[in-house]
């Protein structure tokens, strides 16, 4: 039997009722597993992970935009995090029995019922992309919500379903397909954006650091920190540990300290089981020799 996972991320984070009410057509779905949800007040972002079969994630995962659409007004949305649309981005990752080109077409037909049902303008990213510049989210997210009208003008971002112009509270989506990434993020104990800034930038692929890094600054002011925060979209080519000391190197420079780190969603075990080998120097370590792994066989 064929297995979907998806991520949507929704542009929520604080309002626990809208929360709820965007994960419940998520619940109790046959087919559909909701594995997780999170919040975060301050990027103001719900991120969500299900699992199922295709076409059941597929419809319940097209409810939940719904939701989303009706209930966020991005008019008002204020987050450290960037976003362009009530349900910002939607990646679906192949599991089992899938292909990439499975998911791609899954996110099509996702990407057509979107634009058709809601009237949302869509834009296909990474794998499902229709052109080469539309592949990185940061390239289709430019401008952001505040943006889209100026972007949607543009005969060159016309949209690959929905209509051309922004809706006026939910604005734009990014759906595609790609491989599982990790989402993280480490604290700085200084609120100056500026180095966290220029952190991201030493080591984030586009400006020449690791290859498979795509990093930022976000302020927590909350706590008085900052975070460079990270995709990593290849944790088999770089890891989570050599994310982490990368970051805790180039700190040094500004006399700042890193005071920890998170994951936002899911992680896979083996990209652990890889950063605790690093760390702990064992030797001849595999998932083989994790308990849990032998469990679920």
């Amino acid at each position: 039997m064929a297995i979907v996972q998806c991520v949507p991320n929704f542009s929520e984070g604080i309002d626990l009722n809208k929360i709820e009410e965007i994960v419940n057509p998520l619940r109790g779905v046959s087919g559909v597993k909701l594995l997780n949800y999170e919040a975060d007040k301050d990027y103001n972002r719900l991120v969500v992970t299900v699992i199922g079969e295709p076409e059941a994630v597929k419809n319940a995962i097209f409810k939940s935009i719904g939701v989303a659409a009706s209930t966020i007004d991005m008019n008002y949305h204020k987050g450290q995090h960037s976003r362009f649309g009530a349900c910002d981005v939607c990646p679906f990752i192949p599991i089992k029995d899938m292909t990439m080109d499975d998911a791609v077409n899954l996110s099509k037909e996702l990407a057509q019922m979107v634009g058709e049902s809601y009237k949302i303008p869509v834009f296909l990213y990474e794998a499902s992309a229709s052109r080469a510049e539309r592949e990185n989210l940061a390239t289709v997210r430019k401008g952001e919500f505040e943006g889209l009208d100026e972007k949607l003008n543009d005969p060159q971002w016309k949209p690959d379903y929905g209509p051309a112009k922004k809706h006026p509270t939910a604005g734009a989506i990014a759906i595609g397909a790609r491989k599982p990434l990790i989402a993280y993020n480490i604290n700085l104990d200084t609120p100056n954006i500026e180095i966290a800034s220029k952190i991201a930038k030493t080591i984030r692929f586009s400006n020449g650091g690791y290859r498979y890094i795509k990093a930022g600054p976000v302020s927590v002011p909350e706590r008085n920190i900052t975070q460079v925060t990270m995709n990593l979209t290849d944790y088999s080519k770089t890891a989570i540990y050599r994310a982490y000391e990368a970051v805790k190197m180039e700190s040094k420079r500004y006399g700042v300290n890193v005071m920890g780190s998170e994951i936002v969603g899911l992680c896979p075990m083996e990209a652990l089981i890889d950063t605790a080998i690093y760390y702990l120097g064992l030797e001849n370590f595999s998932m083989d020799k994790v308990l849990e792994s032998s469990l679920m066989e």
